[in-house]
């Protein structure tokens, strides 16, 4: 059962985030949730502090899961590029208790150094994705440029997607995503003709 209760608390813990906005919960609040006592939530976490660093973990492995499948299922660099685009805004992303517990870690990183080490393991591995698929397609300088500015532009979006301030869906998201991509990567390699797919303003692949 171990396994099953630690999943749960973890579930837990997520929803009762989403529902305070805040990390500011008590063990009691995230036990009462999962439907057991805090003494058996501390037995296997110890304090709310570890349970909520493996909930930041189980949010990463569920989003590395996700992008190695879309990857695998990707036939080409620019396919792989806009598998990576669509799994960052994938509607498990947006579900609001994942939206709180997102903007709460970034908050906690300013004071937790295992929250920050854990968000700068997720920014360098968006980064390196994109960059793996970019230097197929670019010299080195400019894949590394186009890199970072794509991430950076994932991430933004997902913020004011969350904060509910701009008037755009996660398709429109995607394809202003896509967009900026498809434009770099034209000025970046004007006559390149090497039959690699490119996306139209919606994401999806022509």
């Amino acid at each position: 059962m171990e396994p099953v209760r630690r999943k749960a608390l973890v579930d837990a813990a997520l929803r009762v985030i989403g529902d305070h906005g805040s990390l500011a919960v008590t063990m009691s609040d995230i036990a009462r949730k999962a439907g057991v006592s805090p003494a058996l939530a501390h037995h296997y976490f110890g304090s709310k502090e570890q349970l909520l660093i493996e909930t930041i973990r189980s949010l990463l492995r569920q989003l590395r899961r996700d992008t190695v499948a879309a990857l695998k299922a990707a036939q080409t660099p620019r396919a792989r590029l806009s598998a990576v685009i669509r799994v960052n805004f994938h509607a498990d992303q947006f579900a609001p208790e994942t939206i709180a517990a997102w903007l709460a870690f970034y908050a906690e990183a300013q004071r937790s150094e295992e929250t920050r080490r854990l968000l700068v393991i997720y920014a360098r591995r968006l980064r390196s994705n994109l960059l793996a698929d970019l230097k197929a397609l670019l010299p080195a300088d400019a894949a590394e440029r186009i890199a970072e500015g794509a991430a950076a532009m994932i991430d933004g979006l997902y913020i004011r997607q969350s904060l509910k301030s701009a008037p755009i869906g996660i398709e429109a998201s995607i394809a202003l995503t896509e967009d900026y991509l498809n434009a770099l990567l034209a000025s970046a390699s004007p006559s390149r003709e090497d039959g690699a797919t490119t996306s139209n303003s919606q994401g999806q692949m022509t």
